[in-house]
């Protein structure tokens, strides 16, 4: 619907999390390439253009005072022309990346400041009859107060003084629906907490469901990548400045937009200076490897505190309906998203998979990698216009999941997940083979020295969740990075083969070591021999054998707690069995083409490494140990 653009503020959003309100768009396409994951039957396209009755805007800024007084910064956006005693529902959406940014003269006189992707999302909803509530969290943006951790309880009971002071405007209908991505995708679900009665219905996009294994600690191992960076941007945005480098953004950006108050200049170094008492999730993580680690700072007890799991049954309990959305490629979320839906009960829940990445900016589908093509801001209108508005639209007309298939390129819909789909079973074999027959040899393995140089490199789902995936080509050299791996791979199979839900691996390995990293991708190989990812698994060693827990929430993996004293050393001197799951896709192996599993132990461009010497593995594939993949093949 929008064309893409390329100005440096969209860039800005995109590099530092700036997912907040619609970080989404849908590209003009070039000439030559159709994008796939463009709406057809089910999810049905939306055509909202006659609501659009509005052709400009209002925009004012205030400073709210919270019950302790810290005063927080919202910015208000309503359709220009508003009739006189009309009632409208709003939208909130709350961020700790920046709610706008402040440009520098001259550049602000030419600009509404509603610049690229968002700023043409907001200006949609406001002509189509909405309010538009935009809040930097307490203790970023413009904001006063300061963060102990993420989603803390103050942030949270925030956003229900906020919806009290929504629904006491003259404009407001009663009806408070939010949105958000990533950070303010959780912060979304935090909303619900409240149980605030006028909060009706929220849009969840690209974000966690549980902080330790969704992203600080996949498999238990440390992203270290990811939470390095993260806590460096967000200490540099809430100290009001660009976190990036670069001539262009300090020419065009001052940083945050200033609240227009009195004493504006004052005011807004009064709020940066209560910044500095802000925890950095990078400084509190250090030390921490277990779930039940308490960081050093004392900043939360643990992860569990500010994760969405902890919270279910009062989510539960707020009676909204929640859009689930997420892509294949956005890291863990996708997983995450799936577990929500699993876990909140409400029948007007929907959840929706695409082949994007995280921000759904891209089709990330190997077949057809290019410029998103789905209307995401016509899905959310949808929504929206069904709970907030009353409209009968057809929301409920489609079963409640869509998720698409890539290589097959083609949406399906379905009311449970996953969808219904049988077990095969590839075991490992003789000569790098991956077999449907189980092997009958004894004594058989395949040695490895752990490569720890090895990477998924610039272009994967993990560089996805910290805003750096610049392309849809997503691991374009798989067939290089193979050569430093374990690969096992199969005979061309026989017919189209969809892999749809959450394949699971076993591996019976002996190590040198009494830790590891495991790192288990799933690839196709076609006719000329290229390889393309489908998806991967990862486990830390001392998880992987430990004892499977009783999950404290619904969930279709064996759970473990990740706890130190759940945790296990692998056995030096004798063969462990590791069984754990790969993250779930959607996505057809075309006839003729080959299955491959590749083994790593390491990720060094993502992934702190979890032992201390280098090891040497034994994988064996024998009658006693049959390492193997169970794959979720798609019944027709």
């Amino acid at each position: 619907m929008f064309k893409s653009s390329t100005s440096t503020l969209n860039y800005f959003a995109l590099n530092v999390f700036t997912f907040c309100l619609f970080s989404f768009q849908s590209f003009a396409q070039k000439k030559d390439v159709i994008p796939t994951d463009v709406a057809q039957i089910s999810p049905a396209p939306y055509d909202y253009s006659q609501q659009k009755i509005y052709k400009g805007l209002n925009m004012k800024s205030y400073y709210l005072t919270m019950r302790d007084g810290v005063k927080i910064a919202i910015d208000v956006y309503l359709p220009k022309g508003l009739e006189n005693g009309k009632k409208i529902p709003a939208i909130l959406h709350q961020t700790r990346y920046w709610r706008s940014p402040e440009l520098r003269f001259p550049f602000k006189l030419f600009s509404d400041g509603l610049i690229g992707t968002m700023g043409k999302a907001i200006k949609e909803f406001v002509y189509a009859g909405y309010a538009i509530v935009n809040v930097d969290a307490r203790g970023s943006g413009a904001s006063f107060g300061s963060r102990p951790h993420p989603w803390h309880d103050n942030e949270t009971k925030d956003g229900a003084e906020i919806v009290d002071w929504i629904i006491k405007q003259e404009w407001s209908n009663q009806k408070v629906g939010s949105i958000g991505a990533s950070y303010s995708g959780t912060t979304a679900n935090f909303l619900l907490v409240n149980q605030h009665p006028n909060v009706v219905a929220i849009i969840d996009l690209y974000s966690l469901f549980d902080v330790f294994r969704d992203i600080s600690f996949p498999g238990g191992i440390f992203h270290r990548h990811f939470v390095n960076k993260w806590g460096l941007y967000n200490s540099k945005l809430d100290n009001d400045e660009f976190p990036r480098k670069g001539f262009v953004p300090k020419l065009l950006l001052k940083g945050v937009k200033r609240v227009r108050t009195k004493n504006r200049r004052a005011t807004f170094k009064a709020a940066i200076k209560d910044h500095a008492a802000n925890q950095s999730v990078s400084k509190t993580s250090v030390g921490v490897q277990f779930r039940d680690d308490t960081p050093k700072s004392g900043a939360a007890k643990n992860g569990d505190v500010f994760s969405p799991h902890s919270y279910i049954d009062k989510i539960n309990g707020s009676g909204a309906a929640i859009y689930l959305y997420s892509g294949w490629f956005d890291g863990s979320y996708q997983y995450a998203t799936i577990r929500k839906f699993l876990n909140y009960n409400n029948p007007n829940n929907k959840l929706t998979i695409g082949p994007w990445e995280h921000g759904g900016n891209y089709n990330c589908s190997p077949t057809n990698p290019s410029d998103a093509g789905f209307n995401h801001v016509a899905e959310f209108m949808k929504f929206f216009d069904y709970h907030l508005k009353g409209m009968k639209n057809g929301l409920y007309d489609e079963p409640k999941i869509h998720y698409f298939t890539m290589s097959e390129e083609k949406w399906k819909s379905s009311d449970v997940w996953p969808p219904d789909a049988k077990q095969q079973t590839f075991y490992f074999g003789e000569k790098n083979a991956l077999q449907q027959a189980s092997p009958l040899v004894k004594d058989a393995f395949d040695t490895y020295v752990v490569d720890t140089t090895v990477s998924t490199g610039r272009n994967s789902r993990w560089i996805s969740v910290i805003g750096e995936l610049k392309t849809p080509h997503v691991y374009p050299d798989r067939t290089e990075r193979d050569t430093k791996l374990l690969v096992y791979e199969s005979a061309p199979v026989e017919a189209p083969m969809e892999i749809t839900g959450h394949p699971m691996v076993e591996l019976y390995i002996n190590s040198t070591s009494p830790d590891g990293n495991f790192h288990v991708y799933l690839e196709e190989v076609d006719e000329t021999g290229r390889v393309y990812y489908i998806t991967e698994g990862l486990m830390r060693g001392i998880h992987g054998i430990s004892e499977n827990k009783e999950s404290p929430y619904k969930d279709l993996i064996p759970y473990r707690s990740y706890k130190r004293e759940d945790s296990k050393p692998l056995d030096v001197n004798g063969v462990n069995k590791l069984y754990f799951d790969l993250l779930p896709t959607s996505y057809m192996v075309p006839k003729g083409h080959k299955i491959r599993v590749s083994l790593a132990g390491a990720d060094q461009d993502q992934f702190a490494v979890m032992y201390k010497s280098i090891p040497t593995w034994k994988v064996y594939h024998s009658e006693e140990f049959p390492s193997k993949i169970i794959l979720p093949v798609k019944v027709k």
